[in-house]
């Protein structure tokens, strides 16, 4: 378990991805430039053909936005890992939270997952070494239109007994169940929902039912405590006083990543 507290060795990414976050708004600028050269707007259908070319740029914009805000996490998260585990010579590294997401949205994500494995170097290698994942925790309005600006961010990397201890720790602070070798082996064949552990369509492990404003808090470690709704998984950071949100696709993305071809 890797957790890094430091702030200076992310200054020159940020530089780095400076550099390139007036990328989506020049391009968005050359298109519409282009667009209203190329459109003539002698009548109301050309203002209509003007309208949607417009829209269609705005939306391939935002896809080159959020395309842009991955390759920045993504790279910084890279020189992370090599610039704090540098026995670490070949390896794969993929972020879970920009799939499916909107560039407006992004800014209020407070966690950034990404999925690390470990491989040997060979001609068409498998993913067959070890698995990490690699928690980036972020401040407040850290992504928007014009890139990523992770300055604040405190990186937390763990691996699979790490992730099965804080589900335990999870589990048992959401539902009746204590017994750490019952959760165990539940959390071996099955996952983790809003309602509980669940195998199949049985749940195994039913979780306390709570209103949306109630929360159950478990001290874990020094790093953090664990905080059950029924929406997510929180994580207090004791460090920033922040508290962050890990969404249920997300559990279910890392638990899986953990336990396939068990």
């Amino acid at each position: 378990m890797v957790t890094d507290y430091r702030k200076e060795n992310v200054v020159l990414n940020c530089r780095f991805g400076q550099t390139n976050n007036q990328l989506p708004m020049k391009i968005t600028t050359l298109t519409l430039l282009l667009l209203l050269l190329i459109v003539p707007k002698s009548n109301a259908q050309d203002d209509g053909l003007l309208g949607a070319a417009v829209g269609l740029a705005a939306i391939g914009t935002a896809i080159i936005a959020v395309d842009h805000m991955k390759e920045q996490a993504e790279l910084n998260a890279t020189e992370w890992l090599l610039n704090n585990r540098p026995e670490m010579n070949s390896f794969s590294l993929k972020t879970l939270s920009f799939d499916g997401k909107k560039a407006k949205d992004m800014s209020s994500v407070s966690v950034i997952t990404y999925k690390i494995q470990e491989f040997q170097l060979r001609d068409k290698p498998e993913l067959d070494g070890k698995k990490y994942v690699l928690f980036g925790f972020t401040s407040y309005g850290w992504a928007n239109e014009m890139g990523v600006d992770l300055n604040q961010i405190i990186w937390h990397m763990i691996d699979k007994e790490e992730w099965m201890n804080m589900m335990v720790a999870y589990v048992k602070t959401a539902s009746e169940e204590t017994n750490d070798s019952i959760i165990k082996e539940r959390l071996q064949t099955g996952k983790i929902v809003n309602k509980g552990v669940k195998e199949g369509f049985n749940y195994t492990i039913p979780f306390y039912k709570l209103d949306g404003d109630m929360y159950a808090v478990r001290d874990y470690d020094d790093m953090m405590k664990l905080i059950y709704n029924e929406r997510s998984l929180g994580i207090y950071l004791k460090q920033t006083s922040n508290l962050v949100q890990i969404g249920r696709g997300d559990i279910i993305d890392i638990h899986e990543f953990f336990t396939e071809n068990d």
